[in-house]
């Protein structure tokens, strides 16, 4: 598989954060509306025997790479800094840094808010604030009461004039490089995740090179780019440190009207920023798929998620710090 490192410019609020796994199956249904249905069942063909197509990391700030998720105490305590909650805040390492050793990266991580003030911003990346909703009675052309009442969403605004990247494997014998391309603009245009349909979502690609992930030399673990799913694939339990979060997924695109169903079957996952006792893969990835056969998905049985996420090869001792 080919490494791409792409750059996209937010055009819009977003109702729905920038996952990788959810970006994998807006990239589905971006392939089926512009290529066919024929081109996406052969793109997907083996994606739950360790083949994918495509995988596809969370959007990062440019140039910074999110810090591990590991204990406290695997880190060495920058010098002067006693306040526990700006330590947790410092969330986001600089890609120029990456070649220290793990236990200083502390050290070097920045938080949100430094990040915004390199590009003359003195809030953060982002802001929240709900967006009203009402759900309209059909047959009064009105909202309320019950199931008809108002409602309200979290929209997430993120500050002008910070580029964001994502990381993406690519089998271009199964998809080439241009088709991918187009289907990820064709997502910036109509609109990624929630509320896509009243303008949510929007982005535009900036930049698609071809690139080797980063990482680090004699490298003996794995930090994950995105939610995967390590469940029975033999890590080294002593080594591996991640978050775990259930998803909940829904259908996009036209499956969220066929047979009224639009939930897929929860799915637990590893959070992204993961470190796993492995050694990195020449392929550039760990997890594995899930779904096929009906598993995720009673409405559209050949339903698939993305359990897969990219990796930074890391030289990692765990007794290091301790």
């Amino acid at each position: 598989m080919k490494a791409y490192r792409i750059t996209l410019s937010l055009q819009s609020a977003f109702a729905t954060p920038l996952k990788g796994d959810t970006l994998f199956g807006q990239l589905c249904w971006a392939v089926r509306n512009r290529l066919g249905e024929a081109q996406l069942t052969a793109c997907l063909e083996g994606y739950t025997e360790s083949r994918p197509f495509a995988v596809v990391s969370d959007a990062f700030p440019a140039g910074y790479l999110p810090l591990p998720k590991l204990p406290s105490s695997f880190y060495k305590t920058p010098e002067g800094l006693t306040d526990r909650k700006a330590i947790k805040k410092r969330a986001w390492l600089p890609e120029t840094d990456l070649h220290h050793p793990v236990s200083d990266w502390l050290s070097y991580a920045t938080d949100a808010k430094t990040i915004a003030k390199t590009i003359g911003n003195n809030k953060s990346l982002s802001h929240k604030h709900p967006h009203p909703h009402n759900t309209i009675n059909r047959q009064t052309g009105t909202t309320g009461d019950g199931g008809f009442a108002p409602y309200s969403i979290e929209q997430e605004w993120f500050i002008a004039g910070l580029d964001w990247t994502i990381y993406l494997l690519l089998d271009t014998e199964r998809l080439s490089e241009a088709d991918c391309q187009q289907c990820l603009a064709d997502i910036g245009t109509f609109g990624f995740g929630r509320d896509a349909s009243i303008g949510m979502g929007k982005f535009t690609l900036t930049d698609f090179t071809g690139q080797p992930l980063p990482g680090q030399t004699n490298a003996n673990a794995c930090l994950t780019l995105a939610p995967c799913a390590p469940q029975g694939l033999g890590f080294d339990s002593q080594r591996s440190f991640y978050q775990l979060f259930t998803r909940f997924g829904r259908h996009g695109d036209i499956a969220v009207h066929q047979q009224g169903k639009p939930f897929k079957n929860p799915v637990l996952l590893a959070q992204t920023a993961a470190v796993f006792g492995t050694n990195p893969p020449a392929h550039g990835f760990i997890g594995q798929g899930i779904g096929g056969n009906g598993q995720l998905s009673n409405t559209l049985k050949e339903t698939v998620q993305q359990g897969y996420a990219p990796v930074i090869a890391i030289n990692f001792n765990a007794q290091e710090c301790l």
